[in-house]
């Protein structure tokens, strides 16, 4: 091991680096992740509950507007394959009764072609694992021509490699490692992970095509899994979750304090983050522990997933698919943001917000529902918004 802590500490050697071995596989579809909900007795249920009405203000409600916003938040776990339980009271759940919680059905049959809100999956322009590696290559390959101060670069990252998962593994490691954290160890971690669970490269395929799709400022693949330090801090965060998953916690720990050192983007481990993630800019982005985060989101930076309170249950927010975070949003608690809403710029959000909605101020306000445009679609953070809209 103090051989290798030497060899990274040389000079660069000038043979051709050997690629990593990598198990192939075949892409999968995503079938989302699930989490289990602790079991608690009733007299901790009544506890539970009583922290999350004095905190969300839920008593101010009346009784059928609390089980319209618990039947959104149902709804919403069904969307993230989430384990549905009853309500925290003990009772059945409730059911949507009323067609303004979420016009999603009915937007479906409306426009039956594909939308964000409805969670990830592969369209017709997306490029297979083997078409978007060829490509990778062509365009690092034009790089390196066109600029020759690049041509080491993009070579020992991405063209002295066979696959992408060991252009990921070389790239991450290199950018994590630390005296206390050799490279090489990284490098090794992070193959055992992409070997164990294939599930981490097709998220990270999918995180590609989104920033691919949604950022306006990318043009080349290359471009995002070189230079965009929130692709990079998301897939850095799944390799993290795969260690927290497998029991390996202090570990899981040590890389989310370097990953937040490096790329200024705190994940807690244990977070769970759908597929098609894009975080643009991502300096300052925040997300709790118990948070959840759906398919096809958007955030820009300084959004912040925080916690409320100090239980030990559910206290961070739960994120549903094809949701648009504005910059330097800030949502507290275990509240929810219903699938394909939009939430604006330096909003803080306390309270549930339905599907399809647009929301904004502090607190966050509803000013418009059954939102048809899909918010990561075009990513328009100002269509919607009431201009003249007072806080």
């Amino acid at each position: 091991m103090m051989h290798d802590a030497r060899c990274l500490a040389s000079e660069p050697s000038t043979s051709r680096p050997q690629p990593l071995g990598f198990r192939k596989f075949a892409p999968r579809i995503c079938s989302g992740s699930k989490a289990v909900a602790p079991r608690r007795d009733k007299q901790q249920t009544r506890f539970v509950t009583n922290v999350i009405t004095s905190t969300m203000a839920r008593d101010r409600l009346s009784e059928q507007a609390r089980q319209d916003l618990d039947a959104v938040r149902i709804r919403l776990d069904h969307q993230l394959k989430l384990v549905i339980t009853p309500s925290l009271t003990g009772e059945a759940a409730p059911t949507l009764q009323k067609a303004n919680d979420c016009q999603c059905d009915e937007h479906y049959r409306a426009t039956p072609h594909y939308h964000p809100s409805q969670g990830w999956q592969p369209q017709p322009h997306h490029l297979t694992k083997d078409q978007l590696w060829a490509r990778i290559c062509e365009e690092a390959h034009q790089d390196a021509i066109s600029e020759p101060a690049l041509a080491s670069n993009l070579y020992s990252t991405i063209l002295s490699h066979d696959n992408i998962e060991a252009t990921m593994t070389f790239l991450l490691s290199s950018k994590l490692a630390c005296p206390t954290m050799l490279g090489m160890h990284l490098m090794r971690l992070m193959q055992e992970a992409f070997e164990n669970d294939p599930r981490i490269m097709d998220a990270c395929l999918a995180d590609l095509q989104a920033v691919y799709d949604r950022d306006p400022a990318c043009d080349r693949y290359t471009q995002a899994i070189l230079y965009f330090k929130g692709f990079q801090a998301v897939q850095s965060h799944r390799v993290a979750h795969w260690l927290w998953q497998e029991g390996r916690k202090a570990l899981a720990l040590a890389l989310q304090s370097r990953i937040s050192e490096v790329f200024h983007v705190d994940i807690h481990p244990a977070a769970q983050l759908g597929r098609g993630i894009m975080i643009d800019h991502a300096t300052g982005v925040v997300i709790g522990e118990t948070a959840v985060v759906g398919d096809n989101v958007s955030m820009l930076h300084h959004v912040t997933l925080g916690g409320s309170g100090t239980s030990r249950g559910v206290r961070h927010p739960t994120i549903g698919h094809g949701v648009l975070l504005g910059a330097g949003v800030t949502v507290l608690g275990p509240v929810t943001v219903g699938a394909g809403s939009k939430v604006g710029a330096g909003s803080v959000v306390v309270t549930d917000i339905p599907c399809h909605a647009v929301a904004v101020g502090v607190p966050a306000r509803i000013i418009k529902r059954d939102l048809l445009k899909e918010a990561v679609t075009d990513m328009d953070g100002v269509y919607e918004f009431v201009l003249d809209y007072e806080i």
